[in-house]
This record gives C-alpha cells, sequence and structure tokens, in this order.
C-alpha cells in the first residue's frame, strides 16, 4: 500500500527537511520553459506527475519533468541537465508584486550572469529552493502565512544549503526581529528601502567568486 504523503507544512519542520525529487509549479515552469497555466495543464493531463499538499500545493516530480523534456523537446533537456555553473543562481522571495518589479528591472540593468526566479512567497521557496540550490537568497522577512524568518529557520537544517549567501532586507527592526529567534548568522541584514548599489556591488563579486569556484 503506498504511503500517504505527509503534508507540506509538516515536511518543512522535519529535521530531515529536503526536497530534492520535487518542485513547485513556477519553479517547474521556469525549468520546461512553460507558462504556470501550461504546467497546470499537464499535470491535470497526466502528462506530468504531481499530488497536492494538505494546504492545495502541487508537488511535481523532477524526474517526470526530464522526462517531459527528453521525449518533447531533447534540446531543452540537455540545457537543464547540465546547469551552467558559471551563472549565478538567485532566488528572491518578496510578497509585494511592486517591489519585485523594481528587483527585476535592477538585474536587468546589471547585465550580470545571473540566473534569478522570482517567488511571492515563502512557502512556495521552500517547496524549491532545496531543488534550485541557488548560490544566493534575498528574502523579505514580513509575509503571509509562512514568513522569512520561518523560512530562515528551516533552511538552516538543511546541510546541503549550508554555502548558500542570504540577503534578508526587511523594514522591522533590528528589535522585532532577535525577538523572534534572530537570523543566521551569516545572513547580510539591509534595511529599506533597498541600496542597490551596494546590492550591485555584491552580486558582482559573488559572481567573479563563482567563477572561480567553478574553474
Amino acid at each position: 500500500m503506498p504511503r500517504e504523503p505527509k503534508s507540506f507544512e509538516e515536511a518543512i519542520t522535519a529535521t530531515d527537511f529536503s526536497s530534492e525529487d520535487y518542485c513547485g509549479t513556477s519553479y517547474a515552469a521556469k525549468l520546461l520553459g512553460l507558462s504556470v497555466a501550461t504546467v497546470q495543464s499537464l499535470v491535470e493531463k497526466g502528462e506530468i506527475d504531481a499530488w497536492k499538499t494538505l494546504g492545495g500545493h502541487r508537488r511535481i516530480a523532477l524526474q517526470s519533468i526530464n522526462a517531459y523534456l527528453a521525449k518533447n523537446n531533447p534540446q531543452v533537456a540537455k540545457v537543464v541537465d547540465t546547469d551552467p555553473k558559471h551563472r549565478l543562481r538567485v532566488l528572491l522571495v518578496e510578497d509585494d508584486e511592486a517591489t519585485r518589479e523594481l528587483y527585476q528591472l535592477q538585474f536587468e540593468d546589471w547585465d550580470l550572469p545571473v540566473d534569478c526566479t522570482w517567488m511571492p512567497s515563502a512557502l512556495e521557496a521552500l517547496m524549491d529552493i532545496a531543488s534550485m540550490r541557488p548560490d544566493l537568497l534575498i528574502t523579505d522577512l514580513s509575509m503571509p502565512g509562512v514568513d522569512g524568518i520561518e523560512m530562515l529557520k528551516a533552511l538552516k537544517r538543511n546541510q546541503q544549503l549550508a554555502d548558500m549567501q542570504i540577503i534578508v532586507i526587511s523594514g522591522l527592526p533590528p528589535e522585532a526581529i532577535e525577538e523572534r529567534g534572530g537570523l543566521p548568522p551569516d545572513a547580510h541584514r539591509l534595511q529599506k528601502p533597498v541600496n542597490f548599489d551596494w546590492l550591485h556591488g555584491y552580486v558582482t563579486a559573488l559572481v567573479t567568486a563563482n567563477r572561480k569556484w567553478h574553474h
């Protein structure tokens, strides 16, 4: 009898938290080069294997994504599998759409070798972060549902993400953050509004370091 999957909400608080074999709809859409609506349609048709958490979030099997690519678009499958090492992988978590758009404009202006994924909630980020393995996480703290502080606590337990750089950008005063358990010791904290000159310098330095590590 197949084991009933526990809810994702339970999974992220488990000590062995990892979602290596599964990803959420947003990341699946990025890998497949399709819209989120098209990915949902493929799931409904049974062309991609997925299941729903108790909270209603779809979890999609990465193996199933690779199988779909190999069958329908082998050229893209090769690109996805090789995962270009010279590009910096950035995950940005921000629930405010206007702020996300501001970040996007800045990143496009910088014209750096960066693959940036934008997510509107900490829960979505937690669903995908282990399969994405970003080099840099940029996150807000005050978000509805699972907030940034809870997300960072869950990530601390995942050894595979130990090398990930973290930048926290928040309007919360330091005392309020400390009261809730504080941030990981190596996280950089920036006060809102964002100092994009500092962020540009930091990301540029990471890109340079990234090239050295992978040569």
